[in-house]
């Protein structure tokens, strides 16, 4: 008997998702806003506070392992020197999902999605 996997599915393999959410992740570090789906952007939220909190500790295994989730580099550079420690002082929250639209094309509700400041 074939037992459905739980989470969300957003079209493709698991490493399909994996990558799409490090990808989002890399875009939202570097502009501090991406435009989204909700789906996405809440899926999107917990990867960015693991992300952030990992972030925050600072030491070379934080960074081996933010290095192993996003794949890029100067996305971690980017993380560590500038997002993680002007989002210190807070514990959790590091995203902000604002309702912009919806697409034309199906009707998906899509959102703003920025880091806090």
């Amino acid at each position: 008997m074939v037992i459905p996997k739980k989470g969300k599915k957003f079209g493709g393999s698991s490493s399909h998702q994996k990558s799409m959410m490090a990808n989002m992740a890399i875009s939202l570090f570097k502009s501090g806003r991406i435009k989204t789906t909700l789906p996405k952007a809440k899926h999107l939220r917990g990867f960015i506070d693991k992300l952030v909190n990992m972030a925050k500790e600072d030491n070379l295994a934080s960074r081996r392992n933010c290095l192993r989730l996003l794949k890029n580099y100067k996305a971690v550079q980017l993380l560590f020197n500038e997002v993680a420690p002007r989002l210190y002082e807070r514990s959790s929250g590091f995203t902000r999902i604002i309702k912009y639209k919806k697409r034309l094309g199906d009707g998906a509700q899509l959102v703003i999605m920025e880091l806090v400041e």
